[in-house]
């Protein structure tokens, strides 16, 4: 199994450290922002599956971030707040926050709402991987989302059928992470490819269009994207 990758905003260095170590424990990837540049610049680097968005940062507001966050991305976001007010719990909702949880909380109460909001969101990946207005590097390649453009670490310009296009937006999006052929022919919305070789076979032509060091196999699972993932917005 993959781990799903938590980005907790949280300005309290203890409350932070103690969620993360708790969190991680099971078996969950946890990354630390503590100020609205942390975080933003965490959803910049990388895959985020679900944020933990605490209400008051310091002289962050919490809810306007949530806002901000929403008006990009679509990664689930779980509010965390001192206070349970009902107007402050509405402010998160109306924004786009997903789910609000008051402190002091059960971190077993935290971790079901977590799973919860999982399981609604699924395996899609936050928009960072998947706006039509990014370009993405990984390891010397480039791909333009805009247009659908591929580029070799030499310049020029490989030509990928949409089925296999389609497959890299999957890889691009969980880059390092192990994907089962289940999980790949669900992102690709064809649960009939897990079946047999299909998977296999799009993935063998996509190696010989690109670099078959790119996409390694994983024994027993299936397929992991052997480079970092970076973007830059144009």
């Amino acid at each position: 199994m993959s781990l799903h990758r938590l980005l907790l905003v949280e300005d309290d260095a203890d409350m932070a450290a103690m969620l993360a170590a708790y969190l991680q424990r099971q078996g969950l990837h946890v990354t630390l922002a503590d100020s609205r540049a942390g975080a933003l610049a965490a959803l910049k680097s990388g895959r985020v599956d679900l944020i933990l968005l605490d209400v008051s940062l310091g002289e962050d507001d919490g809810v306007a971030l949530c806002a901000e966050i929403r008006a990009a991305q679509d990664v689930p976001i779980i509010m965390v707040s001192a206070l349970s007010a009902d107007h402050q719990r509405m402010a998160g909702y109306e924004v786009g926050a997903d789910d609000y949880i008051a402190k002091p909380f059960n971190p077993d109460l935290l971790l079901a709402r977590i799973r919860a909001v999982l399981r609604r969101a699924g395996r899609a990946p936050s928009l960072i991987h998947r706006r039509r207005d990014s370009v993405l590097r990984f390891g010397g390649w480039r791909y333009d989302a805009r247009r659908d453009e591929v580029t070799a670490p030499g310049g020029w310009q490989v030509t990928l059928s949409a089925r296999e296009t389609a497959l890299l937006r999957v890889f691009l999006a969980n880059p390092l992470i192990p994907l089962t052929r289940e999980e790949i022919a669900a992102a690709l919305d064809d649960d009939e490819a897990a079946e047999g070789r299909a998977i296999d076979m799009l993935v063998g032509r996509l190696r010989q269009k690109t670099d078959a060091a790119l996409i390694r196999t994983e024994r027993g699972l299936g397929y992991v994207l052997a480079a970092e993932v970076t973007r830059k917005d144009d």
